[in-house]
Order: structure tokens, then sequence, then C-alpha cells
């Protein structure tokens, strides 16, 4: 199966257990791949047939600025599933960095698989 892959995609989201992160937004930094057959897009050079990265990294910004979810663990899992049912994706790997969650980190987050291959 091929992939399709988003690397570095920055949203700002309303996210975190402790009160002072429930008023701000802050931003995370998503690393996806999903699965998807390329070949009948490029046989015939049909967007229609291709896994639309600009539509998915759209849908991806208009969850971010709706969603208010305490974990990252719950945001990556409520997104995968978005993803997967709006778009037919059959499995996407995604990773979640919240940069600054910990000041001597540079990020810290998940990473979770759906799907099968």
């Amino acid at each position: 199966m091929d992939r399709v892959f988003i690397e570095g995609l920055e949203v700002d989201t309303v996210i975190g257990a402790y009160d002072w992160e429930r008023g701000i937004r802050q931003c995370l930094r998503l690393d996806l791949s999903f699965a998807w057959d390329n070949r009948p897009a490029a046989a015939g050079d049909d967007l229609t047939l291709a896994l639309d990265y600009a539509s998915v990294s759209a849908r991806i910004q208009a969850f971010a600025e709706q969603s208010q979810y305490q974990l990252v663990e719950t945001f990556a899992e409520r997104l995968a599933q978005v993803l997967m049912n709006e778009f037919q994706i059959p499995w996407l790997h995604l990773k979640l960095t919240k940069p600054g969650a910990v000041p001597a980190a540079k990020g810290v987050g998940v990473e979770i698989e759906r799907g099968c291959r």
C-alpha cells in the first residue's frame, strides 16, 4: 500500500488539564501518514481519486478550532476517527507533539496507529 503524508502541520487548539490551559489556545504539531492506493489517481492524473492532502489539512484545522480536550490522547483518537470516516482512510499513523508542555523537552505527545494496512 502506498502512503500519503502530512508533516509538521501546526494547529492551535484548547488543550490541557490545568485551569490556565482552558482559557488559551496552544499549538500542536502533527505528522500524519495515511495508507492510500495512489495507482488509480496516477493512472489518469485524477485528483478526485487521490487522497487530497489539502482537504485533509483543512479538515484537521477545522477539527482543532472546534475541539477543547484535556488530553492529547483524546485529541489524537478523535481526530483519527474523523479522518478515517470522512476520507475513507483504511490506516493512519498520527504523531502529535505538544511543544513547550515540559520546559526541558522540545516536545511531548503521543503516536497512534489505527486501521489496517
